[in-house]
């Protein structure tokens, strides 16, 4: 198993010397990783992406579309036959529809093919002609991102810091009572261990529903074929040491273990390594309705994901000798169009503090950062209306869940983000002096004029960030 574990590794290593020299040589690929944390909108922001990318009218902010370099963009078949497509032409049917609705959530890796034939810029652009530059973009879920921090961790280690993490949260009763109830050391029994795996799996259910962001092992949350599997069928429990031969704790251990080599590394060989840029999507607004605790949990996350990615730059040389690196990172707080433009600085400045501690690792270690705030799709316009005598910035849209019009005012963000991050570092359960509300909208009708895609907030700034230099 050893020889054909390096064989295999060896065969890879020499496909991807191959791939990178083709693409350093003629047709360069820039694969563009986008995944995000629990209803951050990671659907909605690759398919106005794309959208936008094909009819770029909106697109002012991506400097290679300003100077008029982009003579064309086309989807192509991608070129991983084994992964799913990105199934774009629903998604944007369903935005952009008589009947507009929010499309369905991916709930497993997929992927898409976005070519351009550009011009270069510089001294460059009187000696060459068009070129083409192919854009892969592909789709994850945030809670795969999050699994790889178990690389690192025995099945004691991940167990002690789960229990303490999760023993305050109301949503984890019945699992850690139930936890409590066995003894480690017992013999091993099956029935036993599937009511743990269930009941620990409800659990990261209900946490990500309350808005927590630790919610792995994230195939407990969408399991897909594996299902009922040995795989999916351990939970942490209080243990020391390795435990005797046949227990519940080897057992347990034994099927961390195999759900590590056997789920986390094939999702890291076969698609997170190859990335090198990536854009981590975040329901910064969604975390402060939530409360302090929610946005200090959402805070350790993002600092959390940063040890996945292996951040650098990705000189050509570089990349046929030592591997790609992730050379380009944007931390993007979405759904922007919930709050009147006058407060989109403070939520920017927001997501600059939050993820902080993730940019300034990833800075360290050679990769460009930003922190932005976007609207990938543009649900709502804006207005001003005067209440007891005070005019308050609003956002008018269709409410999702009644359907009806509405003008909403959201609450006034703090100027200074430590007035957040300071009560969520200290585990206030409430905000002093401040109520946050945000409303759900359903997407707007849209009628667009050619070359137009759908109408966003800075979507063209994300994008001129994460592949301008390449175009």
């Amino acid at each position: 198993m050893v020889i054909s574990s390096l064989a295999d590794s060896l065969t890879r290593g020499v496909e991807s010397v191959g791939d990178r020299v083709s693409e350093a040589l003629f047709e360069p690929v820039i694969r563009l990783g986008v995944t995000g944390l629990a209803r951050s909108g990671k659907t909605v922001f690759i398919t106005s992406l794309v959208a936008n990318l094909l009819d770029r009218g909106r697109m002012p902010g991506l400097v290679a579309q300003q100077e008029g370099r982009i003579n064309a963009a086309y989807l192509q078949p991608q070129p991983d036959d084994t992964v799913p497509r990105f199934d774009y032409e629903n998604h944007l049917a369903a935005l952009t529809g008589p009947q507009p609705h929010w499309p369905e959530s991916t709930r497993a890796v997929s992927e898409l093919r976005l070519s351009f034939k550009a011009r270069p810029a510089g001294l460059l652009s009187g000696l060459q002609g068009p070129r083409t530059i192919h854009l892969d973009i592909v789709d994850y879920p945030g809670e795969w991102l999050l699994d790889l921090a178990l690389l690192d961790k025995t099945y004691e280690v991940w167990s002690q810091e789960t229990l303490e993490r999760i023993a305050n949260r109301n949503e984890a009763t019945t699992f850690l009572a139930q936890a409590k109830a066995v003894d480690p050391s017992d013999s091993h029994d099956e029935p036993k261990a599937q009511s743990l795996a269930k009941e620990f799996a409800s659990y990261l259910n209900a946490a990500r529903e309350a808005g927590f962001y630790d919610c792995t092992p994230g195939r407990f949350l969408l399991p897909g074929d594996l299902a009922g599997s040995p795989v999916l069928t351990f939970a942490p429990l209080p243990v020391e040491g390795h435990g005797p031969r046949r227990s519940l704790h080897r057992e347990m251990a034994r099927r961390y273990e195999a759900y590590k080599s056997q789920v986390v590394k094939p999702f890291f060989r076969d698609h997170f390594s190859r990335i090198d840029r990536q854009v981590v999507l975040v329901d910064a607004l969604g975390a402060i309705h939530n409360g302090p605790q929610a946005v200090e949990d959402m805070r350790r996350a993002m600092a959390g994901i940063l040890s996945a990615f292996r951040p650098g730059r990705n000189a050509w040389l570089s990349q046929l000798l030592l591997g790609k690196r992730v050379e380009r990172i944007l931390f993007a707080a979405t759904k922007a169009d919930h709050l009147h433009h006058l407060q989109h600085h403070r939520l920017t400045n927001i997501m600059e503090a939050l993820t902080r501690e993730a940019r300034d690792r990833a800075s360290f270690a050679g990769a460009e950062t930003a922190a932005l705030s976007l609207a990938s799709l543009r649900a709502t316009t804006e207005e001003i209306r005067t209440h007891n005598g005070a005019e308050l910035p609003c956002v008018r849209g269709t409410l999702l869940d009644s359907g009806k019009q509405a003008a909403f005012y959201p609450g006034d963000l703090p100027e200074d983000p430590t007035h957040l991050l300071g009560p969520a570092r200290n585990g206030s359960e409430g905000w002093l002096g401040e109520d946050y509300e945000f409303m759900a909208f359903a997407p707007a009708h849209l009628t667009l004029r050619p070359g137009d895609g759908p109408p966003h907030i800075r979507l063209d700034r994300a994008a001129q960030f994460l592949i301008g230099d390449r175009l």
